[in-house]
């Protein structure tokens, strides 16, 4: 299973900054270690004509030359530097590569059915400015991006689905799609949680603090039946964010590791049983050990190897 990096383009953030951006190395020599199967390559930069398929132009420009306002830039939560602007074109870069690859338009041309990027999940970064630690919107450009090229070779559209577990809103993917029938965007997220001004997914499913493993698969099964009913998607983008953990600092849901494999297991399960291609970032994780967040993100790799597996036998 191949699955795209960029934690080699270092992020400088001062001292006590609160995003644990070592999380992204340590799954990485997570994943060397223990799962020889998930073949690694250093993700592209996305060009400026990829991410001008949703971004605008001035907001693209800003990012590169460094002259985002300070407003916007403490609304990403990151300071600008080269190294910033570099790696959110790479986070973006490993979704394109590894949705290609999920439908067979990587080097090899070969549909692999399930690729990763061990990064990405900018679900809060909007057409014309980031959020929460997002620059760019890597699922949306990801969207917009196979959607072209799908119309291009096979000349027929390309229906797109997005489900977003990560527990905080999709609120800048939801903006983007707002108006494209062909793209639909589906968010489990926490209730009081931020962002504190959603915006309208096609489907939203809005959770109370503390919510455990029963009642959020339960939420998860009736989410994936009505998506099934309302939609017939040819790829599924999937963020698999880690902070719906109980031990997330930032999560304020109460769900356990076995919960979250179960999680990652319908949903992986439910493009299966469809033959949807499917290729997944980690989005968030805020543990107050980061071991556990990295856990977590290791055992969705785990499953996900399990169900490349089947799209790949022997």
């Amino acid at each position: 299973m191949q699955a795209f990096y960029a934690d080699n383009f270092v992020l400088p953030l001062p001292a006590g900054h609160r995003f644990p951006m070592a999380k992204y190395r340590l799954l990485r020599d997570r994943l060397v270690a223990e799962l020889s199967a998930v073949q690694m390559a250093q993700a592209p930069a996305a060009s400026d004509g990829e991410l001008a398929l949703v971004h605008t132009p001035g907001y693209i420009a800003a990012v590169t030359e460094g002259t985002l306002p300070a407003p916007a830039q403490r609304e990403i939560g990151f300071p600008w530097s080269p190294g910033m602007s570099e790696r959110a074109r790479r986070s973006v870069g490993a979704t394109l590569s590894a949705a290609r690859v999920a439908l067979g338009r990587g080097a090899g041309a070969r549909r692999e059915g399930v690729a990763a990027n061990l990064a990405g999940g900018t679900h809060h970064a909007y057409a014309h400015k980031g959020g929460g630690f997002c620059v760019y919107n890597d699922a949306a450009v990801a969207a917009r991006l196979m959607q072209a090229e799908h119309a291009r070779v096979e000349r027929k559209p390309l229906q797109v689905a997005i489900i977003d577990l990560d527990v905080h809103q999709g609120n800048g993917t939801a903006s983007i799609f707002a108006s494209d029938p062909s793209v639909f965007t589906l968010s489990l997220h926490g209730q009081k949680n931020f962002p504190f001004r959603k915006e309208a997914s096609d489907l939203d499913v809005e959770l109370p603090d503390g919510c455990s493993d029963a009642p959020y698969l339960q939420a998860l099964e009736h989410a994936l039946d009505e998506l099934d009913r309302r939609f017939a998607p040819g790829l599924l983008l999937f963020l698999a964010g880690a902070d719906p953990f109980e031990g997330d600092r930032l999560g304020r849901l109460a769900l356990s590791y076995d919960g979250l494999e179960a999680r990652d297991r319908r949903v992986f399960d439910w493009a299966w049983q469809r033959r949807i291609p499917l290729a997944f970032s980690m989005a968030g994780g805020y543990g107050e050990k980061i071991d556990e967040t990295v856990q977590v993100q290791v055992n969705t790799y785990r499953v996900a190897l399990e169900y490349w597996q089947r799209w790949n036998p022997k």
